[in-house]
């Protein structure tokens, strides 16, 4: 007499959304709090998904919980599982045509302000139907975005020319499009000497400004900053850190110090007292980020994202 094989356990998707939320936020309490549920039902959930995965995902840690090893495992995956879930249910919204699509993009602030513009204006001149929503984030908030199923597209950078540019995110399980390389330019005061000293010679290397105040850029630009200035031999003076680069450009205008931006944010805003000078060689990658196979209207959308990162090059 032969023994069916046990069913394998059933993983109810509402009780790995809570399970994800107490992941995410540290405690049942906020978990509640986020979803919008009582306490009670957030409680009764986890008890229920416990049962359904025959392990204990939680445990007691003062007055709190914690997750067990099990407890991670499933709330990584379970991240993974409803962005999917997600990504499907947009799929099949998209069945009825582009017409009835929409494509949702999370882009850094100085290519929403240059490449996305002329992405969607190409999008919505092809497919006038087409649904598009944006959310500025940096690269690591937007890839969480599109890997919660919160976008279909993220837009991130990373420096990819010299050989301390480490990897900084997982991007393994995305699919990854370039659509823009960009150079790196020092940007300086108008009337500082060591620009005019410059000239039709060059950038000077950066050792020459090795007593220079920096003004450094969010924190992933910051990193870039202090690991080029390492492999110069020193390590830079950083007077002011901001994410804003009109700001940047602002307080090199003052002679607050000297700064690096890449190109996309000099095209975004370019202040009449700075001058910039492109570093050789120096670059930062572009990518159009998606999770499996686009939807139809993310597609359109990468592929007009790389229309306008070839615009910007030219």
């Amino acid at each position: 007499m032969s023994v069916e094989p046990a069913p394998p356990p059933h993983l109810d998707l509402t009780r790995l959304r809570v399970l994800a939320a107490v992941a995410r936020t540290g405690s049942v309490t906020a978990a509640a709090r986020e979803l919008h549920y009582a306490q009670p039902s957030v409680s009764h959930h986890l008890a229920r998904l416990e049962a359904e995965a025959g392990l204990p995902l939680l445990q007691r840690a003062g007055r709190g919980v914690r997750l067990t090893e099990a407890g991670r495992l499933l709330a990584a995956r379970a991240e993974e599982i409803l962005g999917r879930v997600e990504g499907a249910r947009r799929e099949l919204d998209a069945l009825a045509g582009l017409r009835a699509g929409r494509a949702r993009l999370a882009a850094f602030p100085s290519a929403l302000a240059t490449l996305v513009p002329a992405a969607v204006a190409g999008l919505r001149a092809e497919h006038p139907g087409l649904g598009v929503g944006l959310v500025e984030a940096e690269p690591p908030e937007a890839v969480a975005a599109l890997q919660a199923g919160d976008v279909d597209v993220a837009l991130v950078f990373r420096h990819t020319d010299v050989g301390h540019a480490r990897p900084v995110m997982d991007l393994s399980r995305f699919e990854a499009t370039v659509v823009h390389e960009e150079p790196i330019a020092l940007v300086r005061r108008a009337d500082d000497p060591r620009a005019a000293a410059g000239g039709a010679a060059g950038p000077p290397p950066l050792t020459e400004l090795r007593d220079a105040a920096w003004i450094a850029g969010c924190e992933r630009c910051r990193a870039d900053l202090v690991a080029r200035c390492a492999t110069a031999g020193f390590a830079p003076r950083i007077a002011f850190e901001t994410d804003d680069y009109v700001a940047v450009q602002a307080l090199v205008a003052s002679g607050a110090g000297v700064s690096l931006l890449p190109s996309l944010a000099l095209r975004a805003h370019r202040n009449p007292d700075v001058v910039t000078e492109h570093l050789p060689g120096a670059t930062r990658q572009v990518l159009a980020l998606t999770v499996g196979a686009p939807t139809p209207a993310a597609h359109a959308l990468v592929e007009r994202l790389v229309e306008a990162g070839d615009a910007a090059r030219d």
